[in-house]
């Protein structure tokens, strides 16, 4: 009897253990995935939700996130990484130049004239963190990099169709590099982060800002704006920005090697290059908003981009010698990335 009671206690543990077991191994993970974006842009819907529905997708649903847009967790955009990096949310989506010269390495994409389109710089970008610069972003789990299309200026009064019409106009720009590209066309340039320009505009603080098509109606700019300046692609695009997709290092060690692996497969130069494709084909609704609107779109010729190209090539220099002034050997920097873009550039379609 007293055999028999034991060999009914330990199965019944048994049986009751096992669903607990089970339930362990497929325990699901909640992310929490911060960005500035608001809820209705390209980048929020088409990007970021899509890779966020993919992951939990590909993991049977284990993985599961909170998407928070436009702030909603609090803190400003310059914060964003410090907030992957810290584990005050999980995942995050930022531009490394909101902290001016704290990931100077990859300001190289963001010098003038340099990318041709967004997927191909994006795998460029990430080929050459990997390569150049792999503890950039040492702080967290780098899940993608990848740049927007290209620049265009666009501006509240006067249109700008030559280098002297950039003169004298206060223009927002994103980041340090574009700072001085602004500088070096005659403009003021003013630093603030994307959700700031509506405000700015409308307020007459800025004339003007620099930003791809695909972000113009999320920040209402084809409403503030009249005119807008793009570059015919045979002349090269005037300027691009530097974004990174990120995750707590912390949290990433913790997950189980099955959903690491998930992470892991929608992470890498795939993703970024799809992430640049992915907004920058949002620039054909941008332009057309705009165009709706019946403002003025001007395209610099190749040409008439040369004026643009010489007044800002001290910006290269400038970057090449500050990057060989903190112990890294500029050249190669800027030669490898060219050679990288040019790489991608043969085997991706624009």
């Amino acid at each position: 009897m007293i055999q028999r009671r034991t060999i009914l206690k330990s199965g019944a543990a048994v049986a009751l253990g096992a669903p607990a077991l089970s339930g362990l191994a497929q325990q699901a993970v909640t992310l929490k995935f911060h960005t500035f974006m608001a809820p209705t842009s390209n980048v929020w819907l088409n990007m970021h939700k899509a890779w966020m529905d993919k992951v939990e997708k590909d993991s049977g649903g284990r993985i599961k996130f909170e998407g928070y847009p436009a702030m909603q967790l609090g803190g400003t955009p310059v914060q964003l990484y410090d907030q992957a990096r810290d584990g005050v949310v999980d995942v995050v989506w930022t531009l490394p130049g909101n902290t001016a010269g704290r990931f100077p390495r990859v300001e190289v994409f963001e010098l003038p004239f340099i990318m041709t389109n967004a997927e191909a710089t994006s795998k460029a970008y990430w080929e050459y963190v990997q390569t150049m610069a792999p503890d950039e972003f040492k702080e967290t789990q780098v899940i993608a990099l990848q740049v927007h299309g290209p620049g265009v200026v666009h501006t509240a009064d006067k249109p700008v169709k030559t280098v002297g019409d950039m003169r004298g106009l206060k223009v927002r720009a994103p980041t340090r590099q574009v700072n001085k590209l602004v500088a070096a066309l005659g403009a003021t340039p003013v630093g603030m982060p994307l959700p700031q320009i509506p405000d700015s505009l409308s307020k007459g603080t800025i004339q003007g800002c620099v930003i791809p098509w695909e972000v113009v109606p999320s920040v209402k700019v084809h409403e503030l704006t009249k005119f807008h300046a793009e570059f015919d692609p045979a002349g090269g695009s005037l300027y691009t920005t530097t974004f990174v997709m990120c995750m707590n290092k912390a949290k990433y060690a913790s997950l189980p090697p099955d959903l690491k692996k998930v992470i892991d497969a929608n992470s890498g130069i795939g993703t970024s290059g799809w992430l640049g494709k992915t907004q920058q084909a949002g620039d054909v609704a941008g332009r057309k908003a705009a165009t709706d609107r019946g403002n003025s779109v001007f395209t610099v010729s190749a040409s008439e981009a040369q004026e643009f190209r010489r007044r800002s090539r001290a910006i290269e220099v400038e970057w090449v010698e500050d990057m060989t002034k903190r112990g890294f050997d500029g050249r190669k920097l800027l030669d490898t990335a060219r050679a990288l873009i040019e790489k991608h550039t043969k085997t991706t379609k624009a």
